[in-house]
Order: C-alpha cells, then sequence, then structure tokens
C-alpha cells in the first residue's frame, strides 16, 4: 500500500529539516567562533594600603550597613593562581598604587614589609599611587624596584634632571594581540600630600606629553587595546575618558578613590573602572577577541571572601613572617569601642567623630579638624561586646602619625576654609576635585548644601552653641603636615599663635581610649547636608553609580 504525503505534512517535513539544518548549522557556526575567540583576562588591585590580612568590610544593602570578612594578600594570590588556571598564558595582573602605605606593619617597616610578598604575588604590572611618596623617594624606588616585575608611570621623573623614575609604558603581545598600559600618577601628589615626602620628584600634568605616548602606542606600536592605569580617582578619570588627550585609550584602569565600580563607565573615548581598596576586591575585566579585533568584553568587581578563595599556605606564611618583628607592638589592645568605627560615609563617620574628639578633650581647643581620609577598616563589636581596638587599628585609622598644632582663625577665616574644602569634595567640575571626604570636626556643627557654588555652601556654624562670628578668634587644632608653612593648619592659611605641641596623634588617642573606654562614638549631624542624608555614600555625577 502506498502512502501519500499531504502538501501540509509535507510542508511541516520540509520546515522541519530546513529548522533543524539552521540550527545545527547556528551551533556550528557559535562552536567556530568560540573556538576562533581569543580570550584575555585582565585582573586588577587598588589602593591596598598595607593590607596583610582579611578584615571587616562595610556593605551598603537594602539602607543598612552590614560588616563581612574580606581581603587578605594571601587570598588574593589564591583568587589569581585560580584565574591563570582558568586562563593560562591570556591573564595579565595589574595594581594601581598605593600598596605600601595604610597599615602599622607598613608603617613600621616604612614600606618594606611589602617587598617580598608583592613579589611573591606575581603581578604582570605596578603603577606608583599618590602615597607610594610617603617614606621618601629613596624608599619607594627601592621598594618598586624590589618587586621584580613591570612598573611603569609616564608622569613622574627626578627632578634634578628631568630623567624618568620609571618607564612610562609596557606593552604585552598575547597569540599576536598587542596589549598597551600607561600608568599616569596623581600631578597633585606634592599638594595632597604632605610636601616633604614627594622630595626630588617631579610630576607632569595630563598634557600634550602624556597624549603624545598614548598616541605613539596606537598608531606607532600597533597596540591593539590601549589601557591608561591611573590614580587620579574617579571624577578626574571620568573627565579624562572624554578628554581629546586620550582619544586612542579603550579603557581606564582607575584607582585612588576607593570606588566599588561593577559595571564600565563608557566615556566619549574610553570605558572606566575601579575596583575598591584594601584588598577587598579585584576588578575582572574580560575581553574577547576574533581575529585580533575586540569584539566583547565584560566586567564584574570579585569579592575577595575568605570562604570562597582560602589563603595561599606559602604566601600566608611569608605574611606572618613579614608580621613577626612588629606583631606584639600591633597587636597591643589600646582600648574597645561599643559602637561600630568606620569611615565609609563622605561627610561624618564615627571613626573620625571619636579622633577629633580625642584631639579637642587633650588641647582643649574649640574646634579639632581631621583630614577626609578614605581608609581605615571597621573595628565591629561581636555578640554585644566592646571591640578591642589595637595599635594596629590605630594605624589603619591614623597611617601618618604627626605632632599636633594649635593656633587661632578667625570665624571669617574659618568660613573661607570650610568652603574651599566642601569645594573639594563636592565641586561638580570633575578637575576640582581634591581626592579624599569632606574633612572632619569636633566642636563645630555645620549645616550645608553641597549642590551649591563654591563660596555659597554654608548655611549655618555652630561653635560652643553659638552662631559663628565672622571677626570673632576661635582656637582650633590639627595635625602637622611637614613641609606646611608654620602657621598653616590643615591647609588653613594664616592661623595666629601657632604651637606645636610635644605629642603625636597616636598618643592623643592612645591616652583618650585608656581613660574612656569603651567608647561609642555615633553620627551626630557634626555635618549635614538634608539633601545629602545621614548615610551619604560617594555619588559619582552623571553615572547610575551606587556604593554597594
Amino acid at each position: 500500500m502506498k502512502t501519500f504525503l499531504t502538501p501540509v505534512l509535507l510542508l511541516v517535513m520540509v520546515f522541519s529539516f530546513t529548522s533543524c539544518k539552521q540550527e545545527k548549522d547556528g551551533r556550528m557556526a557559535k562552536l567556530e567562533a568560540v573556538q576562533d575567540t581569543l580570550s584575555i583576562t585582565i585582573l586588577q588591585t587598588a589602593d591596598i594600603h598595607g593590607q596583610l590580612d582579611p578584615h571587616p568590610e562595610l556593605f551598603w544593602e537594602d539602607s543598612t550597613i552590614m560588616f563581612k570578612e574580606r581581603g587578605g594578600l594571601a587570598n588574593i594570590k589564591t583568587l589569581f593562581d585560580m584565574e591563570r588556571k582558568a586562563n593560562p598564558g591570556r591573564t595579565i595582573v595589574v595594581d594601581g598604587g598605593d600598596l605600601i602605605q595604610g597599615s602599622g606593619y607598613a608603617a613600621l617597616s616604612e614600606g618594606k614589609v611589602m617587598t617580598e610578598l608583592i613579589k611573591n604575588m606575581n603581578y604582570d604590572l605596578i603603577v606608583p599611587g599618590n602615597w607610594e611618596v610617603v617614606y621618601g623617594k629613596k624608599n619607594m624606588l627601592e621598594i618598586l624596584k624590589g618587586y621584580d616585575t613591570e612598573v611603569i608611570v609616564q608622569n613622574m621623573y627626578h627632578d634634578d634632571n628631568k630623567e624618568p623614575l620609571f618607564p612610562p609604558y609596557w606593552i604585552k603581545e598575547i597569540e599576536g594581540v598587542k596589549i598597551g598600559f600607561v600608568g599616569l600618577n596623581d600631578p597633585a601628589v606634592p599638594v595632597r600630600q604632605n610636601p616633604i615626602f614627594s622630595k626630588g620628584i617631579g610630576f607632569s600634568g595630563i598634557d600634550g606629553e602624556l597624549e603624545a605616548t598614548l598616541n605613539k602606542l596606537k598608531e606607532k606600536e600597533g597596540v591593539d587595546v590601549l589601557f591608561l592605569v591611573t590614580h587620579i580617582g574617579v571624577f578626574k578619570q571620568l573627565a579624562l575618558a572624554s578628554n581629546p588627550v586620550a582619544k586612542n585609550v579603550d579603557y581606564i584602569l582607575g584607582n585612588d578613590t576607593h570606588e566599588r565600580i561593577r559595571d564600565l563607565f563608557q566615556g566619549k573615548y574610553a570605558k572606566v573602572t575601579e575596583p575598591g581598596a584594601f584588598g577587598s576586591f579585584v576588578g575582572k575585566l574580560t575581553l574577547d577577541f576574533v581575529d585580533g579585533k575586540l569584539v566583547n568584553d565584560h566586567y564584574e568587581l570579585i569579592d575577595v571572601d575568605p570562604e570562597q578563595f582560602p589563603a595561599d599556605p606559602e604566601l600566608q606564611a611569608m605574611v606572618d613572617k613579614a608580621k613577626a618583628p612588629y606583631r606584639e607592638e600591633m597587636e597591643t589592645v589600646i582600648g574597645y569601642t561599643s559602637t561600630p568605627l568606620f569611615r565609609y560615609l563622605t561627610v561624618e563617620n564615627p571613626m573620625d567623630n571619636m579622633i577629633t574628639d580625642a584631639a579637642r578633650w587633650k588641647t582643649g581647643v574649640d574646634i579639632s579638624i581631621s583630614n577626609g581620609f578614605r581608609f581605615g577598616n571597621p573595628i565591629v563589636p561581636q555578640e554585644g561586646k566592646p571591640a578591642p581596638i589595637t595599635r594596629a587599628n590605630l594605624w589603619n585609622l591614623l597611617p601618618v602619625n604627626e605632632k599636633i598644632k594649635t593656633g587661632k582663625a578667625s570665624g571669617k577665616q574659618i568660613v573661607d576654609w570650610l568652603e574651599q574644602e566642601m569645594h573639594n569634595a563636592f565641586a561638580q567640575e570633575a578637575t576640582e576635585r581634591f581626592g579624599g571626604w569632606l574633612v572632619r570636626f569636633s566642636g563645630m556643627k555645620v549645616v550645608f548644601d553641597s549642590s551649591k557654588p563654591k563660596g555659597e555652601r554654608i548655611q549655618e556654624i555652630i561653635v560652643n552653641g553659638e552662631p559663628l562670628t565672622a571677626d570673632a578668634y576661635y582656637s582650633i587644632s590639627a595635625c602637622v603636615r611637614p613641609g606646611d608653612p608654620l602657621d598653616n593648619l590643615c591647609r588653613m592659611p594664616n592661623v595666629k599663635d601657632v604651637e606645636v605641641m610635644d605629642y603625636t596623634i597616636h598618643d592623643v588617642v592612645e591616652e583618650y581610649l585608656k581613660i574612656h573606654s569603651p567608647v561609642s562614638p555615633v553620627l551626630e549631624g557634626r555635618a549635614y547636608d538634608p539633601s545629602l542624608g545621614k548615610y551619604s555614600f560617594s555619588t559619582v555625577p552623571g553615572t547610575e553609580y551606587v556604593f554597594q
């Protein structure tokens, strides 16, 4: 018996055959594309600030502050090794600076505790940051050369002969694809840091020389993808991404402001990222190439969770050995806190409230001032018990231990100074921002509007329970900044009756904690902008960035 196919059934069979063939062809095309795709991984750390071990890290989740353990050099090493194993020969590991300062172990060794550790983490490339100068030019050069890896920076040179400190760029070729990197440190280092730190080092800016270097790599060296590794802060990095100077740049690996960027920012010319700080995060950028051409990228920010990335045993042993000469002093308990001490808010933080309260208690002045530092790992009480504060913690909070000096300034001087400090932190023009958060203080309450132009932000200042008077004089204290004029307190010029005390800020905090522990500092509205609210984390104008 013959079987006859109806036209409809025949059409269905033809359609099914065609569909299956198309699906098979599609799978084959995808398979061939995968086989022809070269994926290169770029891993980035930034602003580790001498942190050697896992530590509490602050997160903002569901409008609530949370603390989780993150970081650790040996844990980062595990992450690096896992990523290299997953993409062998195609992984480049970069650090963007501020490695050697920020902890007591780093300070007591003048950064040298980091040399062998960083050398054995097997970075491919390192760029110096603004704090690399903290222990002087000689130490900086010795430590960075001791890493035994590529160190690049285009705009730092010997002040006496104008010769560059390091090569300006580095090129890596992977299976026919050329990846180029140019390093750039903050030209404002001699202003941001104590001027004496960078003695003997010159800095150039974002200028024609930088542009010529970038153009050379893309146009003459034939670089397929060009990275600019910058340590100038997220605001200036975003501005640079749309500056014609960077017209040949593909990616800006940003550093300095500790922001946790989880999606690449797109400028006019380049894409920008910044991977947090303290070794708590590693940025991972995956680049896909077909026939030598970049066809896709993917970025993620990886939490360095010690449970997911256990410490590498060999590097952890090296960390323990490096800490040994300083451990007893660093782990000495100097006080306790019954509330979390942290420093992640742009305006006011419990950590700085404690420090400035201690300084005002010791000096008896009307107003005590502290810099708007962006670093200092949280200290968190557990199970309702006060948390110990060690000398290691103190160095994390105050990584530069200078003597305190006092003086007197008029109300008008204070207003003018504070308006400038607010502009440094909140200027809408990125190039006018200074790097840190708003200065902190005790003895003064300020209401302001960060959205106003310079000179119009302050709405009210109260000192000693009374409105600030322009022609009245107020006593103030701040830490010495070596290299500043004597009559300059925390960038406030022409202060009268200046006196340098014979004690340091560390001496003061230790004495204060000995008497007042457990302390319990909280947010009090010492500086308050109604539009920012109580919990004011960093914002990046023109983006959808949210601190998490």
